[in-house]
């Protein structure tokens, strides 16, 4: 079995589809919540193929993994991974928190105090080494397995050993390609693409996602 990879606010459709992929590469997934009952109710619907395994807990289970990914709302993302610190002492923290909100027909990107969602998660998790990425993925082609997604997945931080195995664990799942991008000074603009990416599914009501030309 590969390591635990927790998903912290996992109960979403986010969540669900980063649970479905990584499960079917054969790691052993926490789906976390708030309300430990409603994990396990979403882990125990979540289809996957594979060797691995999806169980849902606390986010204070998904913590105590060894890669953990944040998943919540953005308004709630500081708070709670904060509340679950000593747990994520040393590890990999990958952010995939978009700070967006809706405007009409279209979504706009918030800029947070530090310039991103994953600087602020940073500045919370000093212990923790942080990174960015899965910001632009249709959650409902991830979680549909035989949706033929073909997707890249940028990824960003100043920890270079938490950015491979960011790139690793990416690169592990079906119809996913981690595009190593940079520092996490290049976070903001990463997250803010994500508003453009959903504001286009909306006005044409297709699932649509980032795919680089030009790379070997």
């Amino acid at each position: 079995m590969e390591k635990s990879v927790g998903i912290i606010g996992g109960a979403g459709p986010a969540g669900r589809g980063l649970a479905a992929r990584l499960a079917t590469a054969g790691y052993a997934v926490t789906v976390g919540s708030r309300t430990a009952e409603r994990a396990v109710e979403v882990a125990a619907a979540v289809a996957h193929n594979g060797d691995g395994s999806i169980v849902g807990g606390s986010n204070e289970d998904a913590a105590r993994c060894d890669i953990v990914i944040v998943a919540t709302p953005w308004d709630g993302a500081v708070e709670t991974v904060t509340s679950v610190r000593d747990a994520l002492q040393g590890k990999t923290v990958v952010s995939m928190v978009n700070a967006l909100v809706k405007q009409g027909r279209e979504l706009v990107p918030l800029v947070p105090p530090r310039g991103s969602m994953t600087a602020e998660i940073a500045a919370a998790l000093p212990a923790s080494r942080v990174t960015g990425a899965f910001h632009h993925l249709p959650a409902a082609d991830m979680e549909n397995l035989a949706s033929g997604l073909d997707a890249d997945v940028m990824v960003v931080g100043d920890d270079i050993a938490a950015r491979r195995e960011t790139l690793e664990l990416t690169n592990a799942m079906l119809g996913l390609r981690a595009v190593e991008v940079g520092s996490l000074a290049l976070a903001g603009a990463v997250e803010s693409f994500t508003a453009v990416c959903i504001s286009v599914n909306i006005r044409h009501r297709a699932h649509t996602y980032v795919k680089l030309a030009g790379l070997s």
